[in-house]
Formats: C-alpha cells, structure tokens, sequence
C-alpha cells in the first residue's frame, strides 16, 4: 500500500515551526511511514536548517507532483510570502498571513486529492488575527475552509486521547453551549477517528461538568441529567460502547490504566491540562470531524526559543505518525 502523502504547513515563520519541520524531516523514519512535502517558505526553511544544523536540502516545486519525497530533501512548495529579514520571536501581522495562506493551500491540496493528509505547525492568534483573519485557531479556520460546520479537537498522548466538546470559549459559556446533541456528535466524531485507526469498538469514557459530575445533584444545577445522561444513552444504544458521566478528577487516572481508549472532555482545561501535563512535548492535535484529515504539534510557536535551533522536534515526529496512521492511502 502505498505511504500517505502529507502536507506539512510552515505555521507562523516567527516561531519554531521551520525549525521543528527540518528537523523531523532529517529523521529518515518519517519517510518509511509517510511522503512529506511542506507548504511555506524555503529560504527560511534552509535559515532554519542552517540554525538547527539539519542535514537536509530544500527543494522548490510547485505541486505535490513534482516532489521526489527523499530523505536528506525537503520538498517545499514555497509561496514566497515572507521578507527575509523577518525577525524570530516576534508578533508580525505578516507572518500571520502568510501562515493562513500556507494553510488555505494546503487545503486546496488535499480536497483536489493532491494530498492525503495536513500536518500543521503552529500558528500565533495574535499574528493572525492581527492579519485580518479572526480566529481562534486552527480548528475553527479549517473548518471555514473546507465548509464544515461542527468539528471537534481531540488531542492524543501515550496512554490517553481526550476529545473537546467545546473548547476556545470562556467557561462560562462552556456550559450554555453544551447539550445533548452536542455532546453526542461529539462522542460519535471521536469514535469514527480510533475505528479508523483500527481499534474496533472504542471504550469511551465522558467526563461531568461539575465535581464529583454532580454528584448525584448536589452540585451545580442539573447540567449532568439534562446535557449527558441523554447523549450516553442514545450512543449506548447504537451499542456503543460509552459510560458516563463521570467524575473527571479520577477518569484520567483510569483512562491512562487502560479501562478506556477515549475521554470525552466538556471544555477546554479540563481536556487539555491532563494531556499537557504527561505529553507537553509529544502531544498531539487531530481536527475530527474534517472531510480531510488534519493532525498537530500540540504546542505554540515558542516565541521565547525561536531561532535558538533548540525547539524540541518530537511532537511534530508524533503528528505526522498519526497523520500516516490515519490518512487515506491513494488507491484506498
């Protein structure tokens, strides 16, 4: 079968993504699991091989079939939007838009067929936003780009893959947000990615909203009974299998003991903080609910070391790991 070929974003060029690119693609791993190419910039990807120390060559082509995906060559498709003395480290709005634009191609790519898959450095909200293009991240822009109108962010880490039933939203509106519907699309969306990846029938686990998730009643004002208990019994009843809701405080716990393969997180930090505190830098980021699959790093551009060739490249390794695990092989 043959390997996926991936489309690598540059992300914001101000921060660690060249670096974190070149030096994934000096592993020769990477392309017995998969065919790279990156969307961006080559003169910074070749600043950035320089500051790494990097042993791979970067290769102008125009399309994906033009690439040769050899190891030792970084096959970049390089829309030249950004000047060369761009500083490392710094908010730029013009960083920002050429991140968006690395993006916007690469999803062209992939819905024309020329790709199988997206693997996405990150991106500063500021830049973008300071660019024009008003989002809070990845998720939601992908999810303009290619006209889909709910989608969800499940982050992967050894031994615990959470999913987000609302994620960039202050708390409060958090809990408005949820119900029902909601929290089921969001269970099944989960689901369809790990029976991709070829676990059969996932065990999944879906936290509380409120301590103890409710505790019978006794905390918060019913949001448990009304919002879960109904999305649990209609996935139970598909015969799924999901149990819930459940105290959050020790589900992590058991999840990573292996009694479930999925956990259902209702925001934001109650997913990603058990995540970020045993995976920071080998997390993973995957969009579910995309026509086109979509994997990240699960960090920020690291303003703070961009530039200094330190950036710790095993996240972005991990990315496209997933991304050749799950995407669609031509032929498929």
């Amino acid at each position: 079968m043959s390997r996926p070929r991936i489309a690598i974003t540059m992300g914001d060029a101000a921060g660690v993504g060249p670096e974190i690119i070149m030096k994934a693609l000096a592993r020769s791993a990477v392309y017995s699991l998969c065919r790279p190419f990156v969307v961006g910039d080559a003169a910074r990807l070749e600043l950035a091989g320089r500051l790494t120390g990097a042993r791979v060559a970067v290769r102008r082509i125009v399309s994906p079939e033009e690439a040769r995906f050899e190891h030792g060559t970084a096959d970049c498709i390089d829309l030249g939007l950004l000047p060369a003395d761009l500083p490392f480290g710094k908010l730029s709005p013009v960083a920002g838009e050429a991140a968006y634009r690395f993006i916007e191609k690469a999803v062209t790519l992939t819905l024309a067929g020329q790709a199988d898959a997206i693997c996405t450095a990150p991106l500063n909200k500021e830049a973008l936003n300071a660019a024009g293009h008003r989002f809070p991240g990845h998720t939601e822009m992908l999810a303009q780009l290619t006209g889909t109108k709910e989608v969800s962010l499940m982050l992967m880490a050894p031994e615990l893959r959470v999913i987000h039933v609302t994620t960039h939203i202050g708390l409060i509106d958090a809990v408005a947000k949820i119900d029902a519907g909601l929290v089921e699309r969001t269970i099944a969306r989960g689901r369809d990615l790990l029976v991709r990846a070829g676990i059969a029938n996932p065990r999944i686990a879906v936290c509380g909203i409120n301590p103890h998730a409710g505790e019978g009643g006794l905390f918060g004002r019913g949001e448990e009974e009304s919002k879960i208990v109904p999305a649990v019994a209609a996935c139970t009843a598909r015969g799924w299998a999901v149990d819930g809701p459940l105290p959050a405080d020790t589900l992590f716990y058991r999840a990573r003991k292996g009694d479930f393969d999925l956990v259902v997180a209702m925001y934001h930090d109650q997913g990603h903080g058990p995540v970020k505190a045993i995976a920071f830098d080998t997390g993973v980021n995957i969009t579910a609910g995309l026509p086109i699959l979509r994997t990240s790093v699960d960090h920020g551009t690291a303003f703070d070391i961009a530039g200094t060739g330190k950036a710790d490249e095993r996240s972005m390794i991990e990315a496209l790991n997933q991304a050749a695990a799950l995407a669609p092989r031509p032929g498929d």
